[in-house]
């Protein structure tokens, strides 16, 4: 019986040599090739990262498009996921499809699709797709090689595209002459041959190609990064951190101190940078559901329209399609800025805050202190809980049915559920719980006023979490 194949908040991943075959890509292959042709689409841009099998994968869905009589530019080296969807732009495609499981562990892969307008796929075409999947493809796998003959096929450089992009959008001669004060850590990612590109003389950790992530899910959290943290907290001259994931769609940073500065900060940033510096005064302010309250406030204080989506960047992307944003994103480091294409891009949002740095002459730390006058003061962090399928149902059930009145001796004020179950707390605290739509994890969120206070919350949520 043929697996089933289903996407979650941003495409479908699965485990390589178990769900994830070179058999069932076809498969998905094959559903994306018949939507294309069903909505009178004849090009698709076909792009994969640093991930096991990349090169293998990518080659068996060209091979399917072609036989399909559809255009097909591919990439024949790894390149992150911004650069497949600016590619799409670009090269005028009306799909795009990138091998990539993003953040999740070393032995995942996966498949995303991309729309026309170079961002995620809007959840009903997403769903099109996945009616589409057949119980088999018959088509044969060809290599890179064997497919650069085929009169279909353009191979593209899809990371040259971009770094054009980059060059022409950015002052350059002013963010090279900042270089010396970065360490960027590409977590082997597919953002390493990009930035190597563009700041040669910068601090580089794991900017070399290794699948296996050196056994580290590549996602951009203080946890993951503490190489980077202690590189910058050790050397005066540094000043600032950047760090992406896997495919590059995501970003983490540190201050002077190598101190984290996470994604509801950066959003923070961006959207002052954006409004203030940049004089983008209109515009919506879109974030999905686990992005700290703080980010309303602020879109509040300059008086911009304001929205909460559900988890997964498509949601996000759907309304950026269809309305100017300013900014969006996600508690995940997912962010998305007016001025560029609709898409989660960690190296483009990067530069806009070493950007916001380098024009203003502040630190991050300055910079930061200026939001926090704004809205104030807040810490967070999230605990990934490692649960039995059992286990992790019986939590989302108890959630569901609105069973917990308490966090220990913290009270519950109120409760939202739009994606996922968030607590708010006494004292203007609260708690999110969600299952993981890509990981067999359960999140638990907490944002609070300081990070003592968040880690007494988040482990007396775990306690009553285990309880129940």
């Amino acid at each position: 019986m043929a697996t089933n194949i289903k996407f979650g908040t941003d495409g479908w991943r699965a485990i390589i040599a178990e769900e994830y075959t070179v058999d069932n890509v076809k498969r998905v292959a094959e559903a994306s090739a018949l939507w294309m042709k069903a909505n009178q689409k004849t090009a698709v841009v076909i792009g994969f990262d640093c991930r096991f099998g990349g090169e293998l994968f990518s080659a068996a869905v060209a091979s399917v498009f072609c036989h399909h009589g559809l255009k097909v530019h591919l990439c024949d080296k790894f390149v992150s996921t911004p650069m497949v969807s600016l590619g799409i732009v670009k090269l005028q495609a009306g799909l795009g499809v990138v091998i990539t499981a993003s953040h999740n562990p070393p032995s995942y892969n996966g498949y995303k699709l991309k729309a026309s307008y170079g961002g995620p796929s809007i959840p009903q075409e997403v769903a099109e797709v996945e009616e589409l999947i057949p119980e088999n493809c018959a088509v044969s796998a060809r290599s890179i090689a064997e497919l650069k003959d085929d009169p279909n096929v353009t191979i593209v450089d899809l990371e040259k595209i971009y770094l054009d992009h980059i060059t022409a959008n950015f002052d350059m001669p002013l963010l090279s002459s900042f270089q010396e004060h970065m360490a960027y850590d590409a977590m082997y990612g597919a953002g390493q041959n990009v930035m190597k590109a563009l700041f040669p003389r910068a601090t580089l950790l794991h900017c070399d190609y290794n699948p296996s992530f050196m056994g580290t899910a590549p996602e951009p959290i203080d946890r993951n990064l503490r190489e980077l943290s202690e590189t910058i907290a050790s050397d005066s001259k540094l000043t600032f951190g950047i760090a992406n994931d896997g495919d590059a769609d995501r970003l983490g940073m540190y201050d002077e101190d190598g101190v984290f500065v996470d994604a509801h900060r950066l959003l923070l940033l961006l959207l002052a940078y954006l409004y203030e510096h940049k004089g983008i005064k209109e515009g919506k302010v879109a974030v999905s559901f686990s992005v700290t309250d703080k980010v309303k406030k602020l879109a509040d204080h300059y008086g911009l329209d304001f929205e909460v989506t559900k988890i997964g960047f498509k949601y996000i992307a759907e309304i950026m399609s269809n309305e100017p944003v300013l900014v969006g994103g996600e508690e995940s480091g997912g962010i998305a800025v007016s001025g560029h294409i609709p898409e989660r891009d960690g190296i483009w949002t990067g530069l806009l805050v070493m950007e916001y740095m380098a024009k203003t002459g502040k630190s991050m730390k300055q910079l930061i202190e200026a939001v926090y006058e704004k809205v104030g003061r807040f810490d967070y962090y999230r605990d990934d809980l490692h649960l039995s399928n059992e286990q992790k149902l019986k939590i989302v059930n108890a959630c569901e049915a609105n069973e917990i009145g308490a966090f220990g001796n913290y009270q519950i004020e109120r409760t939202t559920n739009l994606d996922g179950y968030k607590y708010y707390l006494e004292g203007g605290s609260w708690i999110m719980i969600r299952p993981s739509g890509t990981e067999p994890v359960l999140r638990v969120y907490c944002e609070a006023s300081d990070l003592t206070e968040v880690r007494k919350i988040l482990d007396t949520t775990r306690d009553t979490l285990m309880a129940i």
